[in-house]
């Protein structure tokens, strides 16, 4: 091989070590050659025969970047004695002539046929990487269920009908009404992870009732990976205090996450705290129990006004009740207010529009029942609700379908509501009571409260142990724990020292393998105590829970329920029975009840099951009635035996009245909307073969090889991955250092919510693309082949070009463009031999060349694939140009319709504003000027030579 020529002030750069920066030639010296790296401080003297060096020398359209940080791109290239002169343009137009000289020398190679000619060049396996990665990610960008496949989430089609509905929305404003049980958070976090994986939505604000807190920020992390922080009185204790002779301000703790929870409680009791919530913005905000703000025509709530003032300043908002007529007229109608104020901007005019709606309501019933476009006497009556409109939607595929749609969108609350039953929705167990009379202690009769509040747990005032012995709730948990033995049992009492006493007492006493589960344990104790419950041979039998344990996790593999005392709060008690009473539930639940005689326990378990049923039905108006009963209530717990009867009888009438009520309001055309069985289970199939047909295991695997993270299996369907010490840097540092098992199923990650649930959307694969993608792994590769017929010695370019669009993320583009790599193999003549030698058959074939042999073969070889490179650019220009067409063809498809349903809209509410119609307008110019410049851009090559 001929020693390269060198010249002092030429540009070279280090195979050995690229770290070390852009060098440039300082001296020529006989036998050796003298380099400066001013990036690294550092001066290096090199053999000119066996110099590790790579020449760098860009070409016509690249971009060059000076020393003084002005990037000019390169027009010509002329060499003067050695040395590089670039004619380059600036940004405004001017040619200069600069020296390769005054290069920056710190350089990042983004051209993969630069990143070769550098030495920067990987081994074949990160090449294969890189196009799985690519192709894996055009895949998923176009899959219906993007967004939907990360959550740690039965697959219940009303829930993914919902989000799947309402996350596709730019800045969605819904509230989300399904009644208890029926998953309100899962919907609302699937939104969220929709939003944020999709880029709809960067900077999320969840507002919650203080005693929600904990549950929000386990169960988003739980199920769906976001990491939310909390922001609360501790955050702003922790200011320090500002210094009068500096004007700094404060920092905003706002600002300090992008995922931020927080109680209503503290925004609304807390001025500074408010000031900042507006001031940080937010793409989207989730308000829970949304019926606790109160409004009137007269006079708002402070929670209200809180609250508003956020939604004004928040493009998206979710408000989630599971009673949004509840507290009446006025108190929907805030809500609506909330989330459209154009359209809900007058009371009165909205009891009319109601008045109104049932008119429609039963017209669409009849359209849905016969299936059939309406005749001209229902046409007419249309007409007067849809306009010229009708005539349109008439005209359309499924004129039904159309019809029910635009009277839904412009004449009830449409878009806005969302609203499933337990008995639309179905599924659900039956619950059984067994309640156990047993006498009243001495101990607590004496020295304890059995009345009030307190009588409800007349053990806790108890610090030492003597309460065991004497009570028998506990002789009776013991036995009825020994009955059911092959059973799981979750036992809940409302104080973390019960549990923890209960716990004790079963296992050293008894035993009995049992679990605590309480607020004085860190989250990874909680986990392994929950891990430990589900296991089915060696685990727990019992799993003994504070009143935390009835708050954030899903315990439906059991169905047996303890309830060791009875909480006052009625949604309390619905909450209990909610960690076994699931959707998707197929057993029947057994709840058992021990009881002290003559007690409060005695006195509430008589309420809550004659007057409320709250026991054997779920109990969505249990908290109304409470409030209307409450004086009694008190006076009953408190040791008023005399009006037991009459505040039973009472809550019982209350009780039938509301949901007599209840019954009559229900709105089976709001209902259906909410969940279009055909359109779900659609989802649920696409979803299902995405995690059932072992592609991701198979990247996960390829990755974890090169990244340096050993694999063994664990169990079916689930590894252990642990870090070598040969692992790399990377997106694989997500794995902890003392390892992680992950498991691919589902179902398994429902019962184990100690195992990470492994999906194309878990952090750490979305991470390994990232890095891959972005830090150039696989961009450049060399190998060798040896193939009969194939002369040694040929050169062949593996070449792989995707389309380059640089759009707002919002815009979702890459659901339009033909962003599915290409892939080509050409060789120095311009054959194309794609069809020849596959991707899959390359690979077979292809070996990995010694990086010494590697970087001596670069600098022959670097004419033949600087011709090939234009030879694979003039193959795909022209297989781009229909893609770009039909792109533009399906963007247009997706925004025109909305703002012609916007501009309908205004029609028939002025309230509208020409701002939001105007917004999607310039949504449209957006897209189609980013399609219009879209390019294609080289992403890899590999190089293959003959042997």
């Amino acid at each position: 091989m001929e020693a390269p020529a060198f010249a002092i002030g030429q540009r070279w750069v280090s195979h050995s070590d690229a770290g070390l920066g852009l060098g440039i030639v300082t001296e020529v010296a006989g036998r050796t050659v003298t380099l400066g790296f001013p990036a690294a401080d550092d001066e290096r003297t090199y053999a000119i025969d066996s110099a590790p060096l790579s020449r760098i020398a860009f070409q016509m359209g690249e971009d060059i970047e000076l020393f003084d940080g002005q990037v000019l791109t390169v027009q010509a290239v002329e060499d003067r004695g050695g040395v590089l002169i670039y004619h380059a343009v600036d940004d405004s137009g001017n040619l200069q002539e600069i020296s390769e000289v005054r290069l920056a020398s710190q350089v990042s190679f983004s051209a993969p046929h630069q990143r070769l000619f550098a030495g920067q060049f990987d081994r074949n396996g990160a090449f294969r990487l890189r196009l799985a990665t690519l192709e894996h990610q055009d895949r998923l960008a176009r899959s219906p269920v993007q967004g939907l496949l990360g959550a740690r989430t039965q697959h219940l089609p009303h829930q993914l009908y919902i989000a799947h509905e309402v996350a596709r929305r730019y800045a969605p404003r819904v509230l989300l009404a399904d009644e208890v049980g029926l998953g309100k958070t899962i919907e609302a976090g699937l939104i969220l992870h929709y939003q944020l994986h999709t880029g709809l939505a960067r900077r999320v604000l969840v507002v919650v009732p203080d005693s929600l807190v904990h549950q929000w920020l386990v169960e988003m992390l739980r199920r769906f990976n976001l990491r939310f922080s909390i922001v609360d009185h501790s955050s702003y204790e922790a200011l320090s205090e500002p210094d009068p002779e500096f004007d700094e301000e404060q920092p905003n703790p706002f600002d300090q996450s992008q995922l931020v929870l927080c109680s209503l409680d503290f925004l609304t009791g807390n001025t500074l705290a408010q000031r900042d919530a507006v001031a940080a913005g937010w793409d989207l905000m989730v308000v829970d129990e949304a019926h606790h703000l109160g409004w009137s025509p007269e006079q708002a709530s402070p929670e209200y006004s809180m609250v508003e003032s956020l939604s004004e300043e928040t493009r998206g908002l979710l408000l989630l009740t599971a009673t949004p007529e509840q507290a009446g007229e006025e108190s929907h109608f805030a809500r609506l207010r909330l989330l459209d104020p154009a359209r809900f901007h007058d009371l009165e005019a909205f009891r009319q529009q109601e008045q109104d709606y049932q008119t429609i309501n039963q017209v669409v019933r009849e359209l849905l029942a016969s299936g059939q476009p309406p005749g001209a006497e229902r046409q007419a009556l249309l007409k007067t609700w849809l306009g010229d409109d009708l005539d349109e939607l008439m005209s359309s595929a499924d004129p039904v379908r159309a019809i029910v749609d635009a009277l839904l969108d412009r004449h009830g609350t449409g878009r806005v509501l969302f609203r499933n039953t337990r008995a639309s929705v179905g599924g659900f167990p039956e619950r059984r009571l067994h309640t156990v009379a047993l006498p009243c202690p001495e101990l607590y009769q004496r020295e304890g409260e059995v009345f009030g509040e307190p009588g409800l747990t007349p053990e806790y005032r108890f610090t030492d142990e003597t309460w065991l012995a004497q009570d028998p709730r506990v002789q009776w948990l013991e036995q009825t724990l020994k009955d059911l033995r092959r059973e799981k049992v979750v036992v809940i009492c409302a104080h973390a020292e019960t549990a923890m006493a209960l716990e004790v007492h079963l296992q050293l006493r008894a035993g009995i393998r049992s679990a605590a589960f309480h607020e004085h344990l860190s989250l990874i104790e909680r986990d392994r105590a929950a891990a430990y419950f589900a296991e089915d041979e060696q685990g727990a039998q019992a799993l003994i829970c504070s009143e935390i344990g009835s708050e954030g996790r899903n315990f439906q593999f059991a169905r047996h329920l303890v309830l060791f005392d009875l909480p006052a709060n009625p949604d309390l008690l619905e909450q209990r029975i909610g960690r076994l009473d699931r959707i998707g539930q197929g057993e029947v639940i057994d709840i058992h009840l021990p009881y002290l005689q003559g007690t409060a326990g005695e006195l509430q378990m008589q309420w809550f099951h004659e007057g409320l049923n709250a026991f054997e039905q779920s109990c969505a108006i249990g908290m109304p009635i409470f409030g209307q009963v409450r004086d009694q209530w008190q006076a009953v717990i408190d040791g008023d035996r005399g009006q037991a009867g009459e505040l039973v009888s009472r809550t019982a009438s209350l009780a039938e009245g509301l949901r007599v009520k209840l019954e009559a309001g229900r709105d089976a055309l709001i209902e259906l909307n909410s969940c279009r069985p055909e359109e779900a289970n659609a989802l649920i199939e696409a979803i299902e073969q995405e995690e059932d047909d072992g592609r991701l295991r198979d990247y996960l695997h390829t990755a974890c090889d090169i990244f340096g993270v050993d694999v063994e299996e664990h169990s079916a369907d689930t590894d252990i991955m642990r870090p070598s010490e040969q692992r790399h840097s990377g997106q694989l540092e997500l794995v902890p250092d003392d390892g992680m098992t992950a498991t691919y199923s589902r179902e398994k990650a429902l019962q184990r919510e100690d195992i990470a649930f492994m999906s194309w959307e878990h952090p750490v694969v979305t991470g390994v693309m990232d890095y891959v993608l972005g830090a150039g792994l696989g961009k450049a590769a060399l190998s060798t082949i040896s193939v009969k017929g194939l002369q040694p010695g040929t050169v062949l370019l593996e070449a792989v070009f995707v389309v380059h669009c640089p759009a707002p993320e919002q815009l979702q583009l890459s659901r339009y463009l033909p962003l599915s790599p290409l892939r080509l193999l050409v060789d120095v003549n311009g054959r194309d031999l794609s069809s020849v030698l596959p991707h899959d058959r390359l690979n077979g074939l292809c070996s990995n060349i010694p990086r010494r042999t590697a970087q001596s073969v670069v600098p022959r070889v670097r004419a033949e694939v600087e011709t090939m490179v234009e030879h694979a650019r003039e193959l795909a220009e022209p297989r781009f140009e229909p893609g770009r067409e039909a792109a533009l063809e399906q963007v247009r498809g997706m925004l025109q319709p909305e703002i012609q349903r916007l501009e309908a809209l205004q029609r028939h509410n002025p309230a509208i504003r020409d701002e939001e119609v105007q917004y999607f307008r310039e949504q449209l110019d957006a897209a189609e000027t980013a399609i219009s410049r879209a390019e294609l851009s080289l992403e890899g090559i590999r190089v293959v030579i003959s042997a």
